[in-house]
């Protein structure tokens, strides 16, 4: 477990950092554009999209390089390099389809006016599916600071250029009044949040300068057809877990039309990039736990060491989702613009709709590692079908709480699911009394400070809620991550 525990160090920092860094455009895009406005709605819907072109334009192919790759029977430069080329071809191929019908997709997505924000998702979706295997390729031969140095390269100028637009550039409207008709034209400077992505996507390309040379190594007809068959689950797998995620954004301004629609959905994408705090620990566990699962050591994938992690990922996404609710007096102010506050309500539901989804992740491997991926392509249908019964039902009449709530339910059912017939299939023996221990603590404590917390001032609540998660960690510490096991600090605690 200390491989896996150091990658995930250092992928967790380059996540967590690199979220950081994106969360500082949260107070910059709400400082700048008001919910009135719809800018933050546009926003919003359009990665959206941009995660469902991901999706599809990647098709399961990291998943599917990793289990390849790790084949001792198969060259693992051949399959990098026939994986590179699938993606590579098919990204290009969506491109060029993207531009030759650029009109009528810019009208039905209702960007009539502006096509330009289409076309430059598209490219931004085929670059980023393209180093999406460069990225696998890095995790895959275990070099997680190329990793973090190349997430940094896009965030940190993405951040910077951000800034620029929304901070610096109207200043510059009095000596270049051709600024401000630029910066009019596109919505008061949101697309151009969108020529920036493009711009730093870009530029992150000529990092993988080495790993590019990859795509020499040669294409294999018949391997390419042996991983297509592998990942056409998983790219069903995907579809249904990214429409999970991004439906109700996607669908909002067709369920609640016009202006008011962009205007909710503003406020819900604002409050929801607070719950995807959550999403950082699941994210940072999957970089590293992948390949560590799909790596050669036979304990690597033994039960005992898929049911201890799925036991520590429960314990400190229930320590991350508590950290975030209750010091939400703090974490709010995020969101720059208190107008977006009126839909804070919605973060404790998204927060645990991303923790089912972080248990269905480890919950997964049960069929990933027995070759059955089609079963998650079922369970994730079954959980996209419900959610976008609740969202298409309910969003009209009560607004983006029935996003969140659409979203609990999906992930539930999903993780539910996998959990029952992995069990017949492929069981393995999760501590579930332990498990339940800590929910059940976690659950205590976020209900008292519900019902206690609302009737102190800020600073009495803070206080109370301190003590709350005080008690949480200090069950941690003393059933399982016990003070003396710590590095640097157990020094001091083996010694006493």
């Amino acid at each position: 477990m200390a491989s896996l525990a150091k990658d995930t160090a250092i992928y967790g920092i380059s996540s967590i950092v690199g979220r950081f860094l994106n969360y500082l455009l949260v107070p910059v895009h709400t400082k700048f554009i008001s919910p009135q406005s719809g800018g933050y709605g546009i926003v919003s819907n359009m990665y959206a999209w941009a995660a469902l072109i991901f999706v599809l334009l990647t098709f399961g192919m990291e998943t599917t390089y990793f289990r390849f790759s790790n084949k001792t029977e198969e060259n693992s430069d051949m399959v990098y390099s026939t994986a590179l080329r699938l993606v590579g071809g098919v990204s290009l191929l969506f491109i060029a389809l993207v531009f030759c019908f650029l009109g009528p997709i810019s009208d039905y997505l209702g960007y009539s006016n502006h096509p330009e924000y289409v076309g430059c998702f598209a490219v931004i979706g085929g670059l980023d599916a393209f180093q999406a295997i460069m990225f696998s390729r890095l995790r895959q031969q275990h070099r997680p600071v190329k990793f973090m140095a190349l997430k940094m390269a896009f965030i940190i100028p993405n951040v910077i250029l951000n800034v620029a637009v929304f901070a610096l550039l109207p200043r510059l409207f009095g000596a270049i009044p051709s600024l401000q008709g630029l910066y009019e034209r596109f919505d008061y400077g949101v697309g151009l949040i969108f020529f920036v992505n493009l711009l730093c996507t870009g530029l992150i390309t000529l990092g993988f300068l080495k790993e590019l040379k990859g795509i020499t190594f040669g294409f294999d007809a018949r391997l390419a057809r042996r991983m297509l068959s592998y990942a056409w689950p998983i790219l069903l797998l995907g579809l249904v877990g990214i429409l999970n995620q991004v439906f109700d954004k996607i669908a909002y301004p067709q369920l609640v039309p016009g202006h008011e629609g962009k205007v909710q959905l503003g406020i819900y994408g604002a409050c929801v990039k607070i719950a995807m705090i959550l999403s950082l620990l699941t994210q940072a566990f999957r970089y590293a736990y992948e390949p560590f699962v799909f790596g050669g050591a036979k304990d690597r994938n033994s039960d005992e060491t898929l049911a201890q992690g799925m036991k520590y990922f429960i314990i400190f996404g229930l320590l991350a989702f508590l950290a975030v609710v209750l010091y939400m007096p703090v974490f709010r102010y995020l969101v720059t613009n208190h107008d977006y506050w009126v839909g804070l309500k919605v973060v404790p539901i998204v927060m645990m709709a991303e923790l089912f989804m972080g248990i269905y992740f480890n919950l997964s491997f049960w069929y990933k590692l027995i070759d059955q991926t089609w079963w998650g392509a079922v369970m994730s249908a079954a959980g996209a079908a419900v959610m976008i019964l609740i969202n298409v039902a309910f969003v009209p009449r009560y607004g983006y709480m029935a996003c969140a709530w659409g979203g609990f339910a999906g992930y539930g059912i999903c993780m539910v699911m996998s959990y029952l017939i992995g069990q017949k299939k492929k069981p393995i023996p999760y501590p579930m009394k332990e498990i339940f221990k800590y929910c059940c603590i976690a659950a205590v404590i976020y209900f008292a400070s519900t019902d206690l917390a609302p009737m102190l001032p800020v600073w009495a609540s803070l206080l109370l809620n301190t003590v709350l998660l005080g008690i949480y960690v200090a069950y941690l510490l003393k059933k399982d991550l016990p003070l003396a096991s710590l590095p640097v600090v157990g020094r001091y605690f083996r010694k006493k």
